[in-house]
């Protein structure tokens, strides 16, 4: 099958260096480094080793847009597959549902690869209408619908997306969300080797991909080139999930009614813990929103490029003071905030 020059062009402009050598990374795609993003120490008071994973210098400005380059990854691997004959399908639409930063993300990234417009489903109760004005600005079909009702299969998203015959990616497991989307930003995140680890979670997709590399790296002795943690300190980190149950809170990335496709539950984390694959107090804990204003304050303080959601793990090691040894090292990751 003979691409039409249009997705010729397509093709040749997505350039994957390579899919896990250090040397030749592939992200941010218009300046691959390794790590593309910097980890620094901040001042937390009552704590002496704490550092920051810093998401906001990315495009979009939040760790979504790894997830978004993921995605024209995806394309290409389409483009690759009518290339050989496999395929005669034009480009198909996807669907999301996203609150802003993911949509954002990947389509800024379309754009610029002049890929199919995204197709996303929010509910405007949740989200503010600058956000929705901004999606649609950058060319996003924007659909709307109550998420409180009922969880969604991926077969209804697409039905109200207008986008029977595309893919949801949502939901889609054949994107391999628990390891892929965040494969680079995880092993920047172990080669640290932190002894508590705090994780934003949203999707649960983020912090699903830290623990799954982690499991992989302690576990054997093939190590991916990517690697240069401490295996021993790795075993024993403590991955701290940090989200919310409550509509009203200001971290509103991180709230959804339903989680319908969360791999992430209290059986998949007891079975690390049991395997010794993460510290026993690894687990996802909820916040209270006084500690939100704190983490705030502090970041403000230090000129970090947040929102409430993204520096929500900050939060949860404030709210865990008394339980946590203020000496080892603490690793905040801050997936950002939008620009929008």
């Amino acid at each position: 099958m003979t691409l039409s020059e249009k997705e010729e062009k397509i093709l040749k402009s997505i350039i994957v260096a390579s899919e896990n050598d250090p040397n030749r990374p592939e992200f941010p795609p218009d300046n691959p480094k390794f790590p593309a993003t910097p980890t620094y120490k901040i001042e937390v008071p009552g704590f002496s080793n704490v550092w920051l994973k810093d998401e906001s210098i990315n495009p979009t400005g939040t760790h979504k847009d790894r997830m978004a380059w993921e995605m024209v990854v995806t394309y290409r691997n389409i483009l690759l597959a009518k290339k050989r004959g496999q395929t005669d399908e034009p480009l198909l639409h996807m669907s999301i549902i996203s609150s802003g930063a993911a949509a954002i993300a990947i389509q800024t990234q379309f754009n610029r690869y002049k890929l199919p417009r995204l197709k996303v489903l929010l509910d405007s109760s949740l989200v503010d209408p600058v956000v929705i004005r901004a999606m649609e600005k950058l060319g996003c079909e924007v659909h709307d619908t109550d998420l409180s009702k009922k969880p969604l299969t991926w077969e209804k998203i697409l039905v109200l997306t207008y986008n029977h015959n595309g893919f949801d990616i949502t939901s889609n497991e054949a994107l391999d969300q628990s390891t892929r989307y965040y494969d680079w930003m995880s092993y920047e995140i172990l080669n640290t080797s932190p002894a508590y680890c705090f994780i934003p979670f949203g999707s649960g997709s983020l912090y699903e991909n830290i623990l799954n590399t982690n499991k992989r790296e302690v576990s054997t002795k093939n190590h991916d080139p990517r690697f240069k943690g401490d295996l021993s300190a790795l075993q024993r980190c403590g991955f701290m999930g940090a989200t919310t149950n409550s509509p009203g809170t200001k971290a509103d990335k991180l709230y959804s009614p339903h989680l319908p496709f969360l791999h992430v539950n209290e059986q998949w984390i007891k079975l690390f813990r049991s395997c010794g694959f993460c510290s026993p107090v690894s687990d996802v804990y909820l916040i209270r929103e006084n500690y939100l204003d704190k983490a705030m304050d502090i970041a403000e303080s230090q000129g970090i490029t947040c929102e409430y959601s993204g520096i929500a793990g900050l939060a949860l090691m404030l709210q865990m003071k008394n339980q946590l040894p203020t000496n080892k090292k603490m690793l905040i990751i801050n997936t950002g905030k939008t620009k929008y």
